[in-house]
Protein backbone atom coordinates (compact mmCIF):
# COMPACT_ATOMS: atom_id res chain seq x y z
CA UNK A 1 0.00 0.00 0.00
CA UNK A 2 1.38 3.47 -1.30
CA UNK A 3 0.77 5.90 1.53
CA UNK A 4 0.69 9.16 -0.50
CA UNK A 5 2.21 12.37 1.85
CA UNK A 6 0.31 15.38 1.61
CA UNK A 7 1.98 18.61 -0.29
CA UNK A 8 1.40 22.14 0.58
CA UNK A 9 -1.30 22.71 -1.64
CA UNK A 10 -3.38 19.55 -0.23
CA UNK A 11 -2.72 21.16 2.80
CA UNK A 12 -3.99 24.32 1.95
CA UNK A 13 -7.26 22.90 0.56
CA UNK A 14 -8.01 20.66 3.96
CA UNK A 15 -8.51 22.95 6.97
CA UNK A 16 -8.32 20.63 9.99
CA UNK A 17 -11.83 19.34 11.54
CA UNK A 18 -11.01 19.97 15.19
CA UNK A 19 -11.23 23.71 16.26
CA UNK A 20 -9.82 25.01 19.77
CA UNK A 21 -12.80 25.38 22.37
CA UNK A 22 -10.96 28.81 23.32
CA UNK A 23 -8.52 30.46 20.76
CA UNK A 24 -7.23 32.99 23.16
CA UNK A 25 -3.71 32.30 22.80
CA UNK A 26 -2.11 36.08 23.65
CA UNK A 27 0.80 36.84 25.33
CA UNK A 28 -0.62 39.40 27.03
CA UNK A 29 -3.48 39.59 28.21
CA UNK A 30 -3.50 36.31 28.45
CA UNK A 31 -6.48 33.72 28.40
CA UNK A 32 -8.36 33.80 31.74
CA UNK A 33 -8.11 30.84 33.40
CA UNK A 34 -10.08 27.66 32.97
CA UNK A 35 -14.19 28.27 33.86
CA UNK A 36 -14.05 31.71 34.18
CA UNK A 37 -17.09 33.85 34.02
CA UNK A 38 -18.27 36.95 35.52
CA UNK A 39 -19.89 35.23 38.09
CA UNK A 40 -16.22 34.70 40.18
CA UNK A 41 -16.30 38.73 40.47
CA UNK A 42 -19.94 38.61 42.68
CA UNK A 43 -17.94 38.90 45.88
CA UNK A 44 -15.31 42.07 44.59
CA UNK A 45 -16.26 45.72 46.75
CA UNK A 46 -17.37 47.80 44.12
CA UNK A 47 -18.05 51.41 45.23
CA UNK A 48 -16.10 50.85 48.46
CA UNK A 49 -13.09 52.42 49.09
CA UNK A 50 -9.75 50.62 48.44
CA UNK A 51 -8.66 51.95 51.94
CA UNK A 52 -12.19 50.62 54.03
CA UNK A 53 -11.53 47.91 56.37
CA UNK A 54 -13.28 45.91 53.02
CA UNK A 55 -11.04 46.84 50.73
CA UNK A 56 -7.72 46.66 53.00
CA UNK A 57 -9.03 42.98 53.68
CA UNK A 58 -9.29 42.06 49.80
CA UNK A 59 -5.49 43.73 48.86
CA UNK A 60 -3.90 41.87 51.85
CA UNK A 61 -5.33 38.65 50.83
CA UNK A 62 -4.14 38.89 47.45
CA UNK A 63 -0.60 39.57 49.02
CA UNK A 64 -1.29 36.30 51.64
CA UNK A 65 -1.96 33.85 48.25
CA UNK A 66 0.11 35.49 46.63
CA UNK A 67 2.97 34.47 49.00
CA UNK A 68 2.04 30.73 49.09
CA UNK A 69 1.41 30.14 45.85
CA UNK A 70 4.52 31.50 44.71
CA UNK A 71 6.34 30.09 47.57
CA UNK A 72 7.63 33.69 48.55
CA UNK A 73 10.47 33.44 51.48
CA UNK A 74 8.67 35.02 55.04
CA UNK A 75 11.12 37.71 55.60
CA UNK A 76 10.41 39.24 51.86
CA UNK A 77 7.92 42.08 51.02
CA UNK A 78 5.19 42.11 48.52
CA UNK A 79 3.86 45.11 47.27
CA UNK A 80 0.51 46.02 44.67
CA UNK A 81 2.24 48.65 42.61
CA UNK A 82 0.40 50.90 40.05
CA UNK A 83 1.16 50.45 35.86
CA UNK A 84 1.65 46.94 36.12
CA UNK A 85 4.85 45.15 35.29
CA UNK A 86 6.25 48.54 33.75
CA UNK A 87 5.64 50.40 37.02
CA UNK A 88 7.12 47.84 38.94
CA UNK A 89 10.60 48.04 37.31
CA UNK A 90 10.45 51.73 37.10
CA UNK A 91 10.36 51.76 40.57
CA UNK A 92 13.11 49.46 41.60
CA UNK A 93 15.38 50.93 38.76
CA UNK A 94 14.82 54.47 40.11
CA UNK A 95 14.98 54.01 43.45
CA UNK A 96 17.80 51.04 44.00
CA UNK A 97 20.40 52.02 41.53
CA UNK A 98 23.07 54.58 41.41
CA UNK A 99 24.67 52.98 44.67
CA UNK A 100 27.25 51.46 42.98
CA UNK A 101 27.52 50.36 38.96
CA UNK A 102 25.05 48.13 36.95
CA UNK A 103 25.37 45.48 34.59
CA UNK A 104 22.27 45.21 32.21
CA UNK A 105 21.44 42.02 30.97
CA UNK A 106 19.21 42.09 28.00
CA UNK A 107 18.03 39.79 24.67
CA UNK A 108 14.97 41.02 24.06
CA UNK A 109 12.52 43.58 23.28
CA UNK A 110 11.44 44.53 26.92
CA UNK A 111 14.98 43.72 28.62
CA UNK A 112 16.64 46.09 25.92
CA UNK A 113 13.79 48.95 27.43
CA UNK A 114 15.34 48.85 30.72
CA UNK A 115 18.62 49.46 28.94
CA UNK A 116 17.38 52.44 27.45
CA UNK A 117 15.66 53.97 30.38
CA UNK A 118 19.05 53.46 33.27
CA UNK A 119 21.22 54.62 29.83
CA UNK A 120 19.48 57.51 28.80
CA UNK A 121 16.60 58.38 31.82
CA UNK A 122 18.97 57.92 34.77
CA UNK A 123 21.37 58.87 32.73
CA UNK A 124 24.27 56.34 34.94
CA UNK A 125 28.08 56.51 34.11
CA UNK A 126 28.55 53.22 35.33
CA UNK A 127 25.91 50.79 33.68
CA UNK A 128 27.65 48.07 31.03
CA UNK A 129 25.08 46.29 28.38
CA UNK A 130 25.55 42.62 28.47
CA UNK A 131 23.41 41.87 25.47
CA UNK A 132 22.27 38.97 22.69
CA UNK A 133 20.18 38.89 19.80
CA UNK A 134 16.92 37.10 19.64
CA UNK A 135 16.93 33.35 20.25
CA UNK A 136 20.25 33.07 22.59
CA UNK A 137 20.93 34.25 26.12
CA UNK A 138 24.52 36.51 26.72
CA UNK A 139 27.47 34.83 28.19
CA UNK A 140 25.86 35.53 31.34
CA UNK A 141 29.15 34.64 32.91
CA UNK A 142 30.08 38.44 32.19
CA UNK A 143 27.80 39.63 34.82
CA UNK A 144 29.75 40.94 37.83
CA UNK A 145 28.04 40.71 40.54
CA UNK A 146 29.87 43.20 42.99
CA UNK A 147 27.78 45.17 40.83
CA UNK A 148 23.81 45.34 40.97
CA UNK A 149 22.28 43.19 37.87
CA UNK A 150 18.68 43.79 35.69
CA UNK A 151 18.01 41.13 33.75
CA UNK A 152 14.64 39.47 33.07
CA UNK A 153 14.14 35.58 33.85
CA UNK A 154 11.94 35.05 30.44
CA UNK A 155 12.06 37.01 27.37
CA UNK A 156 8.25 37.71 26.65
CA UNK A 157 9.14 38.41 23.06
CA UNK A 158 11.85 36.23 22.59
CA UNK A 159 10.54 32.99 23.62
CA UNK A 160 14.59 32.71 26.11
CA UNK A 161 14.26 32.09 29.37
CA UNK A 162 17.42 31.70 32.09
CA UNK A 163 17.10 28.30 33.08
CA UNK A 164 17.54 28.71 36.46
CA UNK A 165 19.37 30.85 39.28
CA UNK A 166 22.41 29.03 39.39
CA UNK A 167 23.84 31.84 37.97
CA UNK A 168 23.88 33.82 40.34
CA UNK A 169 26.25 33.56 43.90
CA UNK A 170 24.99 33.26 46.73
CA UNK A 171 27.37 35.47 48.08
CA UNK A 172 26.67 38.60 45.80
CA UNK A 173 27.51 41.91 47.06
CA UNK A 174 25.32 44.00 44.28
CA UNK A 175 21.51 43.69 44.19
CA UNK A 176 19.61 41.56 41.64
CA UNK A 177 16.37 42.97 39.90
CA UNK A 178 14.93 40.61 38.18
CA UNK A 179 11.62 41.37 35.99
CA UNK A 180 9.40 38.14 35.92
CA UNK A 181 5.92 38.91 34.18
CA UNK A 182 6.33 35.94 31.88
CA UNK A 183 8.01 33.67 34.37
CA UNK A 184 5.64 34.04 37.96
CA UNK A 185 3.24 31.59 38.47
CA UNK A 186 5.16 29.01 35.50
CA UNK A 187 8.70 28.83 36.22
CA UNK A 188 10.82 28.47 39.66
CA UNK A 189 11.70 31.63 40.69
CA UNK A 190 15.10 31.41 42.91
CA UNK A 191 13.81 33.83 45.73
CA UNK A 192 17.32 33.18 47.26
CA UNK A 193 19.52 34.40 44.40
CA UNK A 194 16.58 37.94 43.49
CA UNK A 195 16.20 40.93 45.36
CA UNK A 196 13.65 42.50 43.53
CA UNK A 197 11.02 40.40 41.67
CA UNK A 198 8.27 41.72 39.44
CA UNK A 199 5.70 40.85 37.14
CA UNK A 200 1.70 41.26 36.53
CA UNK A 201 -1.30 39.87 37.27
CA UNK A 202 -2.55 39.95 33.20
CA UNK A 203 0.31 37.11 32.40
CA UNK A 204 0.33 33.55 33.48
CA UNK A 205 -2.76 34.03 35.60
CA UNK A 206 -4.53 35.88 33.18
CA UNK A 207 -5.55 38.29 35.68
CA UNK A 208 -6.50 42.48 34.35
CA UNK A 209 -4.20 44.60 33.55
CA UNK A 210 -2.36 48.07 35.08
CA UNK A 211 -1.34 46.22 38.42
CA UNK A 212 2.15 45.02 38.94
CA UNK A 213 3.39 42.90 41.86
CA UNK A 214 6.91 44.51 43.60
CA UNK A 215 8.42 41.75 45.76
CA UNK A 216 12.06 42.99 47.97
CA UNK A 217 14.35 40.72 49.74
CA UNK A 218 15.75 42.03 53.59
CA UNK A 219 18.62 42.82 50.92
CA UNK A 220 16.50 45.24 48.65
CA UNK A 221 14.96 47.03 52.05
CA UNK A 222 18.04 47.77 53.33
CA UNK A 223 19.71 49.46 50.10
CA UNK A 224 16.23 51.57 50.26
CA UNK A 225 16.95 52.81 53.69
CA UNK A 226 20.54 53.27 53.34
CA UNK A 227 20.78 54.59 50.25
CA UNK A 228 18.98 58.02 49.02
CA UNK A 229 19.34 58.26 44.86
CA UNK A 230 20.57 61.79 43.46
CA UNK A 231 16.97 62.32 41.35
CA UNK A 232 14.17 63.29 42.66
CA UNK A 233 11.19 60.57 43.22
CA UNK A 234 8.29 61.21 41.87
CA UNK A 235 5.12 60.12 44.70
CA UNK A 236 3.94 56.78 42.63
CA UNK A 237 7.48 56.16 43.11
CA UNK A 238 8.43 56.60 46.67
CA UNK A 239 8.79 53.37 49.03
CA UNK A 240 10.05 55.10 51.62
CA UNK A 241 9.54 58.39 54.13
CA UNK A 242 11.73 59.20 56.61
CA UNK A 243 14.74 56.89 55.07
CA UNK A 244 12.18 53.68 56.40
CA UNK A 245 10.51 52.02 54.64
CA UNK A 246 6.53 52.57 53.45
CA UNK A 247 5.77 49.54 55.03
CA UNK A 248 1.84 49.73 54.55
CA UNK A 249 2.49 49.45 50.78
CA UNK A 250 3.63 45.79 51.67
CA UNK A 251 0.36 45.20 53.27
CA UNK A 252 -2.09 46.32 51.06
CA UNK A 253 -2.14 50.36 51.71
CA UNK A 254 -1.51 51.28 48.00
CA UNK A 255 -0.17 54.29 47.02
CA UNK A 256 -2.72 54.83 44.23
CA UNK A 257 -6.25 53.71 43.87
CA UNK A 258 -6.24 50.23 42.37
CA UNK A 259 -9.24 48.59 40.64
CA UNK A 260 -10.66 46.29 43.10
CA UNK A 261 -12.93 44.43 40.69
CA UNK A 262 -9.45 43.68 39.44
CA UNK A 263 -8.43 42.85 42.87
CA UNK A 264 -11.28 40.20 42.70
CA UNK A 265 -9.93 38.60 39.52
CA UNK A 266 -6.27 38.26 40.79
CA UNK A 267 -7.66 36.49 43.79
CA UNK A 268 -9.63 34.13 41.35
CA UNK A 269 -7.31 33.19 39.74
CA UNK A 270 -5.28 32.69 43.10
CA UNK A 271 -7.68 30.50 44.58
CA UNK A 272 -7.86 28.50 40.90
CA UNK A 273 -4.03 27.81 41.59
CA UNK A 274 -4.27 27.06 44.58
CA UNK A 275 -7.19 24.16 43.31
CA UNK A 276 -4.98 22.99 41.24
CA UNK A 277 -2.12 22.15 43.40
CA UNK A 278 -0.07 25.56 43.34
CA UNK A 279 2.95 26.04 41.99
CA UNK A 280 3.60 22.27 40.70
CA UNK A 281 0.26 22.48 38.98
CA UNK A 282 0.83 25.84 37.00
CA UNK A 283 4.27 24.58 36.34
CA UNK A 284 3.02 21.09 35.28
CA UNK A 285 0.11 22.80 33.27
CA UNK A 286 2.38 24.87 31.42
CA UNK A 287 5.44 22.45 30.79
CA UNK A 288 2.82 20.08 29.11
CA UNK A 289 1.15 22.88 27.13
CA UNK A 290 5.46 23.52 25.71
CA UNK A 291 5.01 19.79 25.10
CA UNK A 292 2.37 19.64 22.83
CA UNK A 293 4.34 22.85 20.51
CA UNK A 294 7.90 21.35 20.94
CA UNK A 295 6.44 18.18 19.82
CA UNK A 296 4.95 19.54 17.14
CA UNK A 297 8.62 21.55 15.81
CA UNK A 298 10.14 18.25 16.27
CA UNK A 299 7.65 16.95 13.11
CA UNK A 300 7.48 20.30 11.40
CA UNK A 301 9.15 20.68 8.09
CA UNK A 302 8.66 25.05 8.40
CA UNK A 303 8.86 25.90 12.02
CA UNK A 304 11.44 26.21 14.47
CA UNK A 305 12.04 27.37 17.79
CA UNK A 306 13.22 30.89 17.77
CA UNK A 307 15.29 30.10 21.36
CA UNK A 308 18.46 28.13 19.70
CA UNK A 309 19.10 26.23 23.17
CA UNK A 310 16.64 23.65 24.56
CA UNK A 311 17.41 24.66 28.14
CA UNK A 312 16.42 28.08 27.18
CA UNK A 313 12.96 27.58 25.61
CA UNK A 314 10.59 29.40 27.20
CA UNK A 315 7.16 27.20 28.43
CA UNK A 316 5.33 30.53 28.26
CA UNK A 317 5.68 33.18 25.43
CA UNK A 318 6.88 30.19 23.33
CA UNK A 319 8.33 31.67 20.08
CA UNK A 320 8.54 29.96 16.58
CA UNK A 321 10.80 30.68 13.30
CA UNK A 322 9.86 29.95 10.10
CA UNK A 323 12.82 27.63 8.75
CA UNK A 324 11.19 26.91 5.30
CA UNK A 325 13.91 27.27 2.56
CA UNK A 326 11.49 29.23 0.42
CA UNK A 327 10.69 31.42 3.49
CA UNK A 328 14.34 32.31 3.84
CA UNK A 329 15.03 33.22 0.72
CA UNK A 330 12.85 35.85 0.61
CA UNK A 331 13.04 39.66 1.67
CA UNK A 332 12.82 40.83 5.53
CA UNK A 333 9.71 42.77 4.34
CA UNK A 334 8.42 39.52 2.69
CA UNK A 335 9.14 37.38 5.66
CA UNK A 336 6.94 39.58 7.61
CA UNK A 337 4.04 39.56 5.20
CA UNK A 338 3.85 36.17 4.84
CA UNK A 339 3.79 35.53 8.33
CA UNK A 340 1.51 38.48 9.15
CA UNK A 341 -0.55 36.73 6.81
CA UNK A 342 -0.92 33.25 8.57
CA UNK A 343 -1.56 35.68 11.84
CA UNK A 344 -4.75 36.96 9.85
CA UNK A 345 -6.06 33.78 8.27
CA UNK A 346 -5.98 32.08 11.77
CA UNK A 347 -7.82 34.98 13.57
CA UNK A 348 -10.41 35.41 10.53
CA UNK A 349 -11.59 31.16 10.85
CA UNK A 350 -11.47 31.86 14.58
CA UNK A 351 -8.75 29.47 15.78
CA UNK A 352 -5.87 31.46 17.14
CA UNK A 353 -6.03 35.27 18.28
CA UNK A 354 -2.89 37.51 18.95
CA UNK A 355 0.00 34.88 17.85
CA UNK A 356 1.62 37.01 15.71
CA UNK A 357 5.74 37.50 17.22
CA UNK A 358 6.22 40.93 18.70
CA UNK A 359 7.02 44.10 16.49
CA UNK A 360 10.74 44.31 17.03
CA UNK A 361 11.53 40.77 16.64
CA UNK A 362 11.82 38.46 13.52
CA UNK A 363 8.79 37.03 11.47
CA UNK A 364 7.48 34.24 12.98
CA UNK A 365 4.67 33.43 15.72
CA UNK A 366 4.34 33.73 19.27
CA UNK A 367 1.78 31.06 21.06
CA UNK A 368 1.04 31.57 24.74
CA UNK A 369 1.42 28.16 26.60
CA UNK A 370 0.46 29.58 29.92
CA UNK A 371 -1.18 27.59 32.74
CA UNK A 372 -4.48 29.13 32.08
CA UNK A 373 -4.40 27.69 28.46
CA UNK A 374 -5.94 24.32 27.91
CA UNK A 375 -3.39 21.68 26.88
CA UNK A 376 -6.50 19.94 24.48
CA UNK A 377 -6.87 23.80 23.09
CA UNK A 378 -3.04 23.51 22.36
CA UNK A 379 -2.97 19.86 20.27
CA UNK A 380 -6.22 21.42 18.22
CA UNK A 381 -4.58 24.35 17.34
CA UNK A 382 -1.37 22.78 15.72
CA UNK A 383 -2.98 21.28 12.74
CA UNK A 384 -3.88 24.77 11.83
CA UNK A 385 -0.57 26.41 12.18
CA UNK A 386 0.14 23.71 9.40
CA UNK A 387 -2.80 24.81 7.39
CA UNK A 388 -2.14 28.63 7.42
CA UNK A 389 1.69 27.70 6.40
CA UNK A 390 0.72 25.52 4.07
CA UNK A 391 -1.89 28.32 2.29
CA UNK A 392 0.96 30.71 2.22
CA UNK A 393 3.42 28.68 0.93
CA UNK A 394 1.05 27.28 -2.14
CA UNK A 395 0.22 31.01 -2.68
CA UNK A 396 4.17 31.90 -3.15
CA UNK A 397 4.42 29.13 -5.68
CA UNK A 398 1.60 30.78 -7.77
CA UNK A 399 3.17 33.93 -7.34
CA UNK A 400 6.91 32.84 -8.56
Amino acid sequence: MTTTIPTPEMRAASQPEVRPANPNFSSGPCSKRPGWSLDALVDAPLGRSHRAKVGKAKLSQAIDLTREVLQVPADYRIGIVPASDTGAVEMALWSLLGERGVDMVAWESFGSGWVTDVLKQLKLDDARKIEAPYGELPDLAQIDFSRDVVFTWNGTTSGVRVPNGDFIPADREGLTICDATSAAFAQRLDFDKLDVVTFSWQKVLGGEAAHGMLILSPRAVARLESYKPAWPLPKIFRLTSGGKLIEGIFKGETINTPSMLCVEDYIDALQWAKSIGGLDGLVGRADANFKVIDDFVAKSDWAGHLAVEPATRSNTSVCLSIVDPDFAALSDDAQQALAKAMVLALDKEGVAFDIGAYRDAPAGLRIWAGATVETADLEALMPWLDWAFARQKAALKAAA
